[in-house]
């Protein structure tokens, strides 16, 4: 099962993250194998971190808890919530095979939070700067609650036009960059 988690920093935490980077970077290297997508959002400024995303192929929902509530930063308090669903990997790929590669071009998370008919559940047609792309489901997988995407943008206007404006309560755009350990 696939699962969507967005850990969102508490205000004034990222010195704690700093801190905390290498237990960060060896827990997620545990669950490597499982990783479709990982990498940190950013406030407008580019440099202040807002949060930790994580998309991950896990056998159930207790072993998607473990992973979101163990993570060293939210165990250390530094992150304010965490917003852990179901997803569906619509693209059939992870962030690595992204045919754009890991740089270049602005790169942003877009979330669109749901407001009753599914919408957004096919892959747009024409987009080229998807680098993750899936449904937001209920913890049972039956329900539509939103859609995630990953994508390489000019700008935040143009990463939010890969979702239908009115077919959500609230669009999300954050600045992203693929996560792990540099090289």
């Amino acid at each position: 099962m696939e699962y969507f988690c967005y850990h969102r920093d508490r205000h004034g935490s990222a010195a704690l993250r700093d801190e905390l980077r290498e237990e960060h970077w060896s827990y997620m290297d545990r669950h490597a194998a499982q990783m479709i997508a990982r990498g940190p959002t950013f406030a407008d400024d580019g440099d202040t971190p807002t949060g930790s995303v994580h998309i991950l192929d896990l056998p159930d929902a207790a072993a998607a808890r473990a992973f979101a509530f163990d993570e060293p930063n939210y165990q250390a308090g530094a992150y304010r919530d965490v917003m852990l669903r179901r997803w569906r990997n619509t693209l059939g790929r992870t962030m690595w095979d992204f045919p754009g590669g890991r740089t270049g071009g602005n790169r942003y998370l877009v979330l669109g939070l749901g407001a009753g008919q599914a919408a957004d559940l096919a892959v747009p047609p024409g987009r080229e700067g998807l680098i993750a792309y899936g449904p937001l489901l209920s913890d049972d997988g039956a329900g539509w609650l939103g859609t995630a995407a990953l994508v390489r943008a000019s700008d935040p206007a143009e990463a939010r036009t890969v979702l239908t404006a009115d077919s959500y309560a609230e669009i999300e755009v954050h600045n992203w960059a693929f996560g792990g350990r540099p090289a």
